[in-house]
């Protein structure tokens, strides 16, 4: 059973103290303390001691897909020369096949099966667009996946009824017709996450298959896990480290739903005992659910992922209704140029609300959307307190929030995205991540470099050190 004793922490920004972890529990924490002989003594020297962030909506095999991936966008890539180029060096998969993310039209404009064919024709290749909502295939590709015999609604054809190469919300349909890809290395992964001090995500992936979820049962990612996509029809805990949420609802800006087709879809998962996690990423969007959300009545824990366009008008009606709110203020520092030069300038105000929301009472919850997002936390923090592109430009100055703040919904736990803070105290769980410093001074220059080390349930086997600060 592991026994940690952290000596002289901070904690809750303000006490230094003693607290002392056995197994996978904080069981004592006081001034008087002294280290038994079995104890790994830590040394805190007035570092923050804070119960672990929780990123409230990230895409965890997405992620380890990424890894393998060509990248085919900013900042990486940057025009159609760097496109080719990188496409034409790239290292196919074991099947022959190759794989890129992150593009976005201003690389080489909208790309198709015949523009990607003057790139890399050689080879099948498939590009995922920066929004994840849309794959483009080569015409080997098209071939290899067949998709002149498809009947997925989201292959775009020409006026000829040919397949375009384009697939939008269609990733499911498209992995059936794909080689097996090996599973990624979440382990992998969880030290990555660990680096930055994340005890526990929300993976939002819609739909999820029998073998992902296996993964999941499998405790292969160290952290904790709290899943959107699990099927209606899961009971019960799959791993004592996973739980499931809310049920995903997509909302596709590609193609929305009738309000009829909506509101029987919420009515069926509030049925069956679940709340539902709504994708939103445009203004439609967000208003058809409202709409719907109206007719059906609210459950507790409905919450709405991304909220990327929230007009002013909306705003009451969301903290009518008690909704919260998971969205990604990191967009704004990763994609905020782009947004300055195509989305109308009417709307720029509008774009990834965090202290409108906040000061309206609807509880907002910070999250990445890795790997569509920056996954460092601290990177989030410093997006969502000064609101800053990559050029330097302020995007929605009105919108931003304190670090303290932003990091206070990190520390919320996953059933309650923006709402109560989790607590270093007896009895609470052992997930909690150490600093170098006080947490003022961590959060005058927000930094993942700040993390000295992360618990997981009292530190899993494999736990870092101060000189790795694994988990």
């Amino acid at each position: 059973m592991n026994a940690l004793l952290f000596r002289d922490a901070e904690i809750a920004g303000r006490t230094r103290t003693h607290v002392r972890v056995t197994g996978d529990r904080i069981t004592e924490v006081g001034p008087h303390l002294t280290p038994d002989r079995r104890e790994e003594v830590v040394e805190c020297r007035g570092g923050a001691l804070l119960p672990g962030l929780w990123d409230h909506h990230v895409h965890l095999h997405a992620m380890g897909a990424w890894r393998r991936s060509v990248r085919c966008g900013p900042p990486e890539v940057e025009g159609r020369d760097a496109l080719a180029e990188g496409l034409r060096a790239a290292v196919p998969d074991e099947h022959g096949w190759v794989r890129g993310v992150g593009y976005v039209e201003s690389v080489a404009g909208d790309l198709d099966a015949a523009r990607l064919d003057s790139l890399r024709p050689d080879l099948p290749v498939r590009i995922q667009h920066r929004s994840g909502a849309l794959w483009i295939l080569n015409s080997a590709a098209a071939r290899e996946a067949d998709l002149a015999s498809g009947r997925h609604p989201g292959i775009e054809r020409d006026a000829d009824g040919v397949p375009t190469g384009r697939l939008w919300r269609a990733d499911e349909w498209l992995r059936t017709r794909l080689p097996v890809a090996r599973p990624p290395d979440l382990h992998v992964i969880g030290r990555e996450l660990a680096r930055y001090g994340i005890i526990g995500v929300t993976d939002a992936t819609p739909d999820l298959t029998p073998g992902r979820l296996a993964a999941f049962a499998e405790g292969a990612l160290p952290q904790r896990v709290h899943l959107l996509g699990a099927p209606l029809d899961a009971r019960g805990p799959l791993h004592p480290k996973v739980s499931i949420g809310p049920c995903k609802v997509v909302l596709a800006d590609s193609g929305l739903p009738s309000l009829d087709d909506l509101t029987g879809r919420i009515r069926h998962v509030h049925a069956q005992g679940r709340a539902v996690a709504a994708h939103c990423v445009t203004r439609e969007a967000l208003l058809l659910l409202l709409a719907a959300l109206d007719e059906t009545g609210i459950r507790d824990g409905d919450r709405i992922e991304h909220a990327a366009l929230v007009p002013e008008g909306t705003i009451a009606e969301l903290a009518r209704l008690g909704l919260r709110v998971v969205t990604q203020p990191g967009f704004i520092a990763d994609r905020g140029d782009d947004y300055l030069r195509n989305v109308p300038a009417d709307d720029h105000d509008d774009l990834y609300r965090c202290r409108r929301l906040a000061d309206a009472g609807v509880p907002v919850g910070l999250s990445s959307d890795a790997p569509y997002g920056p996954l460092d936390p601290w990177t989030v923090i410093v997006a969502a307190a000064h609101r800053r592109t990559r050029s330097g430009a302020v995007l929605g100055a009105h919108e931003a929030i304190s670090a303290r703040a932003a990091l206070r919904s990190y520390l919320t736990p996953p059933d309650d995205p923006g709402g109560r803070v989790r607590r270093v105290q007896p009895g609470t769980g052992a997930d909690l991540v150490l600093l170098h410093v006080p947490l003022a001074e961590a959060l005058l220059s927000p930094d993942a470099g700040a993390v000295r080390r992360t618990l997981i349930a009292g530190g899993l086997p494999g736990c870092g050190t101060d000189s790795e600060p694994a988990f």
